[in-house]
């Protein structure tokens, strides 16, 4: 009862000094509004922060006020902030110059992995498209992956129906795996290919230091994490060290699964394309009706027809019997042309954020609290003393950088110590081992921004900040004589004060191997997914970790695909391709645009996220889809230039291109990218309607920057006989010079339904030879 009697006293005490303005720190009608005020002028992020506090501060009272009640200062894409005000004074800061909206925040029930709410389909709503499928029940999703940890209760069969009747696959038995328990009505298949990856490997398994069995069992938990993703059945509170804690589950929560378990546990997971390819074969005879992937190779790609590729081959098989096959873009970004998994037969995932946070109060000696990001959940450290690592020579920032960091006991003992990471990848996990081996109170890294976050080694106390927060907190340093900070426990928080962006490190397009194909489709939650994984996983908590990556996306996209699949079960995988592309958001629930991390973060592109971030429920009733069939996908590989014979092989008929070379622009895809506009060019797209029989639907053109655009007809009449329109698109170039690519739409609506293509347009004029 100390503490409170404390907090009462000191409130009592300042307000009896005159400090009236304290009340509004405890008034009980404060809550959290954003405040927007458009694109950034500058790209002074010191500066503009700056003027969020002043402004802030011009209507709170104080600067140490506005510092107080500030939640976030977003500087890097756009400009504005989000505080903790009053109904007046949100008021009063609407009436300000330049302040174009004030949104109140709207804080959610906290339901874990958080991103299906994001997403919409909230277990609690009883109009969505979760429910309206019956939570995907009857459809089998089919992984592939690292295998399944069985006894998760992710995969109980608790509320299951029967199993469907279209399947016809096996459990297989192995080491730690009987099939007779462990397959249920949840996981209702499980096989393992090992053969091809021992070829290639070419020693035994468990000779190195990671657990691995050859059976369906996941010795890694990356298998295990994406299958709970798709398609986990609901478990409550659950967390990972006590953040993010609420109900977990899939995104078919009543589907089923089929593990093919093709990776294995060496090197952090590879996999043998022989092994996929061979998975593929058995899960196009079993009869799952979705596949998901989250593997990928690398860059250079291999062609859609080489087998060493094994997805594009073997997905191209499973699309043909009508199976939907969703793979991820890959984790190369933010560098362009690194997105993988290209066939256009292929839905391919990119990696969003969502509406969560995990914010890090980091509090120095002078009393200023900065806000890192972590996954930290222990104790508050009290105040330690702060240190910078300083080498001798020229170079003396040499030492603080976080991927070679040099300290020792005699320096870092009992610290918290900052460094900064060049470079981002394992730059956390690497600098807290060796600052916890020396003895280390803690750790702040100073690092591009960026919203995926990992935790550090046994709960050692770490945060992330950016470069500009980690400087501030070095010149602390550097001006006072004993420097000192106190790092507290990361804290949840939903809702709109956090903007969902596209992951720094999810893979970008354009298509490297066929730029006209769009890639990324479409991008999804995958940064600090909670799930599912196996014990043996080194960061797991009672079963349970937070990951991110496109591996974490793409088995979202999949569990929307059996919802998709359970609510029409007579769509083609091109139909619910479309369907997902054209309605997705290509900005927050809140109204915000939807940017992408990178150096310097921007508004985000049809490059980045493909459609937007997937909708599921707008994407359940799209009222025009593009359609396609084998024929399509035999003119995409003819423009593609390659031989008779190699298509032959890949499609198991005899097949012939046209003496004519089909275009691949018209490849009847729900997007239009042109790499190389010259003067003009026209394409076609045949549109199939899938909503009410009696439609009118009219054209709405966004072009790209120094284009034109018409399409003829550009309105489009559906009756009872009339169900497909064919349309010509003509685009023409407004200037003679050679561009980067620039953006647009294509839109039909029928005002109902709003069906949008992206628009991706080069120029690109031939150079004369001087």
């Amino acid at each position: 009862m100390g503490k409170p009697r404390t907090v009462c006293a000191l409130v009592c005490l300042l307000f009896l000094c005159g400090q009236g303005m304290l009340m509004t720190k405890v008034e009980a009608t404060s809550s959290v509004h954003i405040v927007y005020l458009g694109g950034k002028q500058h790209d002074d992020h010191i500066l503009t922060t700056n003027s969020h506090h002043d402004m802030l501060a011009g209507v709170v009272g104080s600067k140490e006020m506005a510092t107080e009640l500030m939640v976030y200062s977003y500087k890097h894409g756009f400009s504005g902030f989000a505080a903790k005000l009053t109904e007046s004074q949100a008021q009063k800061v609407s009436e300000l110059p330049g302040v174009i909206r004030v949104i109140p925040n709207s804080l959610h029930r906290l339901q874990t992995t958080r991103s299906w709410d994001f997403l919409g389909l909230s277990s609690h709503s009883p109009v969505n498209t979760l429910h309206k499928s019956n939570m995907g029940d009857g459809v089998i999703i089919g992984v592939l992956d690292t295998g399944i940890w069985p006894e998760s209760k992710a995969f109980s069969d608790e509320g299951l129906g029967p199993i469907p009747s279209h399947w016809k696959g096996v459990c297989e038995s192995g080491t730690g795996f009987e099939a007779k328990s462990h397959c249920n009505r949840k996981i209702i298949g499980a096989r393992w290919f090992v053969d091809g990856f021992l070829a290639e490997y070419g020693q035994p398994l468990n000779t190195s230091e990671n657990r691995e069995f050859f059976s369906p069992r996941d010795a890694n938990g990356h298998g295990t994490h994406t299958a709970s993703t798709a398609a986990g059945n609901f478990v409550d509170n659950v967390s990972y060290r006590g953040l993010g804690l609420g109900t977990i589950r899939g995104g078919a929560p009543r589907a089923q699964v089929a593990i093919y378990k093709v990776c294995w546990n060496v090197l952090g997971g590879l996999c043998a394309s022989a092994d996929i390819l061979k998975a593929f074969d058995e899960a196009i005879h079993d009869g799952v009706d979705v596949l998901s992937l989250s593997i990928g190779s690398s860059i250079p790609l291999f062609s859609d027809i080489d087998e060493r590729d094994g997805i594009a081959t073997g997905s191209f098989h499973a699309v043909v019997k009508g199976i939907t096959v969703v793979c991820g873009a890959s984790n190369d970004g933010p560098s362009g042309q690194t997105v993988q998994n290209t066939a256009p037969w292929i839905l391919t995932v990119a990696a969003s954020s969502m509406d969560r946070a995990f914010p890090t109060p980091i509090t120095l000696g002078n009393n200023k609290t900065f806000q890192g990001k972590g996954l930290y959940s222990g104790n508050d450290t009290g105040f330690r003393s702060l240190f910078y690592p300083v080498a001798k020579g020229l170079d003396p920032n040499s030492a603080g950088v976080c991927q070679s960091l040099l300290v020792d006991a005699s320096t870092v003992a009992g610290k918290v110590v900052l460094c900064f990471a060049s470079m981002t990848p394992g730059a956390v996990r690497s600098a807290a081992e060796v600052v916890k081996e020396a003895g280390g109170a803690g750790l702040i890294v100073a690092k591009n921004p960026s919203e995926a976050l990992s935790p550090c080694t046994d709960g050692f106390p770490c945060t992330e900040v950016d470069y500009e927060i980690g400087t501030q907190i070095l010149f602390y340093i550097r001006s006072t004589r004993s420097p000192v900070v106190k790092l507290s426990p990361s804290k949840t928080i939903v809702g709109k004060p956090v903007l969902a962006k596209v992951a720094h490190f999810s893979s970008r397009g354009p298509n490297s191997m066929a730029p006209a194909i769009l890639k990324p489709d479409i991008a999804a939650p995958g940064v600090n997914i909670l799930a599912a994984t196996s014990p043996l996983s080194r960061f797991q908590e009672g079963g349970y970790t937070m990951l991110s990556g496109t591996s974490m996306a793409t088995p979202h996209v999949s569990g929307i695909v059996a919802l998709l699949k359970a609510v029409h079960p007579d769509w083609s995988p091109a139909a619910i391709k479309s369907s997902i592309v054209t309605t997705a958001w290509r900005n927050n629930p809140s109204g915000f645009p939807i940017f992408a991390e990178g150096s310097p973060q921007k508004l985000a592109d049809t490059f980045d996220y493909g459609g937007g971030i997937v909708n599921p429920n707008g994407a359940a009733y799209p009222g025009l889809v593009y359609d396609m069939g084998t024929e399509d996908y035999i003119d995409y590989l003819c423009a593609m230039n390659y031989n008779n014979t190699a298509i032959s092989r890949l499609t198991g008929n005899l097949t012939a291109c046209p003496i004519e070379e089909p275009s691949i622009l018209n490849i009847n895809l729900p997007s239009i990218t042109i790499p190389n506009l010259r003067n003009s060019i026209t394409l076609t797209r045949t549109v199939t309607n899938v909503g009410a029989s009696n439609s009118i639907y009219r054209v709405t053109i966004e072009p790209p920057f120094g284009t034109r655009v018409s399409v003829k007809p550009n309105v489009l009449v559906f009756n009872h006989t009339t169900k497909k329109i064919t349309f010509t698109v003509t685009v023409t170039t407004a200037h003679q010079v050679n561009t980067e690519y620039s953006f647009g739409s294509l839109t039909w609506t029928d005002g109902v339904h709003i069906v949008r293509s992206p628009l991706s347009v080069r120029t690109e004029f031939l150079q004369p030879y001087i």
